[in-house]
């Protein structure tokens, strides 16, 4: 995988997308000679011309972010990728013909944007079906031996056919656990060098999935391993890395520790953040007036009760406060007051909070926290004071979730559906663990821009 700004982007991904904006560029050439060719113009050299083909690639690649186009259950579907891309090239090419009013300069001519856009749709396309036969191979896939043959090992075992897997597992060494989780595991007794075995069957890394470590860990087989040039990884860091979460089955709190992350240096990231924060929560209270009070009458019109309501919260270093919302339930919907996780299909919820609630409509409220500073528009969702006593006590490193200002949407929001349970809670909480260790601007753009598709495409929504 590559890594980007502490990110892990799979070197299948980063290659398609960088196919992606050449074939972005080609498209904006050649729907730009057509139209040339048309009129009878004789055209200039192709870099004089850099900034309009740059002003057609950058926003549909941007949009194809957005709406889920690198998705690893989209690129192994054709249909799935070939309706992204045309929702993205869409919705690029009405930002564009807006930019044209703005800046004429930098865009293509409204009469070549037709021509790119067809042909965008069809090379792109083309090119997912293409890479989409290569995914399901090792081709763009790490082999790995993996050193352990009981629970941990099973784990990985499970996660190598999954969709978006980057890793081939080459062999699973038992290294004398008493209960075995894969049967065709190869005892390390009956190896006579570590070292040698794993360059014999092509492994780039070694997986250390040892049960119990106390007294276990065969330094002297890493050594030799590490010094062939195959890296080796602990399966925490294997996890997170491939998962985009902190496993909390495997991971310990030295791995917490001494591992890279919760970088202390971040001030001027901080100060960019807030900035952002303030500026995007201003314009998107102004803008989305008109849309909270035709919800705000919707929803009193339907139901009886106040449209909006005051909710307490948990947030940075677990102060609470209050977040502003438009109701989406009766207003009988707990009983005392009493905290209730949300359910599939909850009953409580209104006609008008079921569409709000899948489009987020009703979390625009909580702009106002952002301009306050008590949240931010990225960061773990805050919960409830009820449920975080009771995730505290069941859940490790829950707390550590609240060291970072939550936010609107987040890392756990666009990655697992809504969840409504202790379980659902315990995956959510992995995710916000991963982007506390590994928050960046990057990331937070990310996160930003794959809202849309959260927006787009549901899942889970209650």
């Amino acid at each position: 995988m590559i890594r980007i700004f502490k990110h892990y982007v799979p070197n299948a991904v980063a290659l398609l997308g960088l196919i992606d904006v050449l074939l972005l560029l080609l498209a904006a050439e050649l729907g730009w000679l057509l139209r040339a060719w048309q009129i009878d113009m004789i055209p200039e050299p192709v870099w004089t011309r850099t900034p309009q083909l740059l002003g057609f690639a950058a926003p549909l690649f941007v949009a194809m972010v957005a709406v889920g186009a690198y998705q690893a259950d989209v690129l192994v579907s054709t249909r799935q990728a070939v309706m992204r891309l045309i929702v993205a090239v869409s919705l690029g090419i009405i930002f564009l013909s807006l930019l044209y009013f703005f800046l004429p300069t930098v865009t293509l001519w409204r009469s070549s944007l037709f021509y790119a856009m067809l042909f965008a749709i069809g090379g792109l396309a083309a090119a997912r079906i293409l890479f989409g036969r290569m995914l399901g191979g090792e081709r763009f896939k790490r082999r790995i031996v993996v050193l352990g043959a009981g629970n941990r090992a099973a784990r990985l075992k499970a996660l190598e056919p999954m969709p978006g897997s980057s890793f081939v597992v080459a062999a699973f060494v038992a290294m004398g656990e008493p209960a075995l989780a894969i049967e065709d595991a190869v005892p390390r007794a009956d190896i006579p060098n570590l070292a040698a075995f794993v360059v014999e069957r092509g492994a780039t890394e070694v997986v250390l999935a040892i049960e119990e470590r106390r007294n276990a860990l065969p330094l002297k087989d890493l050594l030799r391993v590490k010094t062939t040039g195959v890296h080796v990884n602990e399966i925490s860091t294997f996890l997170e890395r491939e998962t985009g979460r902190i496993d909390l089955a495997s991971v310990n709190p030295s791995w917490l520790i001494f591992s890279d992350g919760f970088a202390s240096g971040r001030v001027l990231s901080g100060m960019a953040k807030r900035a952002f924060d303030v500026v995007a929560s201003a314009l998107l209270l102004a803008l989305a007036l008109p849309v909270i009070l035709v919800t705000a009458i919707a929803i009193k019109l339907e139901s009886r009760g106040p449209a909006f309501y005051r909710q307490r919260r948990v947030g940075l270093y677990n102060e609470a406060f209050d977040i502003l919302k438009l109701r989406s339930m009766r207003q009988d919907a707990e009983v005392a007051g009493r905290a209730v996780w949300a359910a599939q299909d909850d009953p409580r919820v209104t006609r008008i909070g079921r569409f709000i609630r899948k489009v987020r409509i009703d979390e625009l409220p909580q702009c106002w926290s952002v301009l306050k500073g008590e949240m931010s528009f990225v960061g773990p969702r805050p919960e409830r004071p009820q449920f975080v006593h009771e995730l505290e006590d069941q859940l490790p490193y829950y707390a550590e979730r609240h060291m970072v200002k939550p936010g609107i949407t987040g890392w756990a929001q666009i990655n697992y559906p809504y969840g409504a349970s202790i379980e659902d809670a315990r995956h959510k909480l992995e995710y916000d663990l991963y982007y506390a260790k590994n928050y960046s601007p990057f990331l937070d753009m990310l996160i930003l821009l794959q809202t849309l598709r959260v927006v787009l495409w549901p899942a889970g929504a209650r």
